[in-house]
């Protein structure tokens, strides 16, 4: 099994937790992985990614070639569209469809949905709505949105959000799993 994910958002979204979480569920199936990423920028709302690169063979390098990418998980849809160079032609895009409007000359959001509806492979919905009603943080939800297209099973993923979030307690925790569980019903139930 080979996946190469670009994990892409906005300065503050979550994006380095959930690459770190995939990261420690990958390893936990004995995988092999390789992880770049960019977020000195997060302070300021700037454009943050993270190339993740999971296989069950060695891995040579950490950055994803354009075109190679089996997923791009954005936290934002104009993020989503900045990183499709990467995205393999089979590949599936996440996406949260909520923008984050952080700039003047922000796209039209019928410019970018349109832009999303010419791809085969989207799970594009507003995970910051089902985020708030769990009071809970929606990179989560998109988190479980991915797995089932991540190649690693839910209940790794589960393991390693309580490994990663234990030290902040079981509420914290199960929040955490409510926001997974959320996010996956809601890439599978299409």
């Amino acid at each position: 099994m080979k996946k190469d994910i670009v994990l892409c958002g906005v300065g503050g979204d979550g994006i380095v937790s959930v690459a770190k979480i995939i990261s420690d569920a990958a390893l936990n199936m004995g995988m092999n992985i390789k992880q770049s990423e960019i977020h000195g920028m997060s302070q300021r709302g700037g454009s943050v990614f993270s190339h993740l690169r999971i296989s069950d063979n060695e891995i040579y390098a950490d950055v994803i070639p354009e075109g190679q990418a089996d997923i791009i998980l954005s936290s934002e849809p104009m993020e989503a569209l900045r990183y499709l160079p990467w995205l393999a032609k089979e590949g599936w895009v996440i996406t949260n469809s909520d923008p984050f409007v952080n700039i003047k000359n922000y796209p039209d959001m019928a410019v970018i949905n349109a832009e999303l509806g010419k791809l085969e492979h989207v799970v594009a919905f507003d995970a910051n709505a089902i985020a708030k009603e769990l009071k809970a943080r929606s990179n989560m939800v998109l988190l479980g949105a991915t797995v089932p297209y991540l190649g690693i099973e839910m209940s790794k993923v589960e393991e390693a959000i309580a490994h990663i979030f234990g030290r902040k307690g079981q509420d914290v925790v199960d929040l955490n799993l409510q926001a997974v569980r959320a996010g996956y019903a809601q890439a599978t139930e299409k």
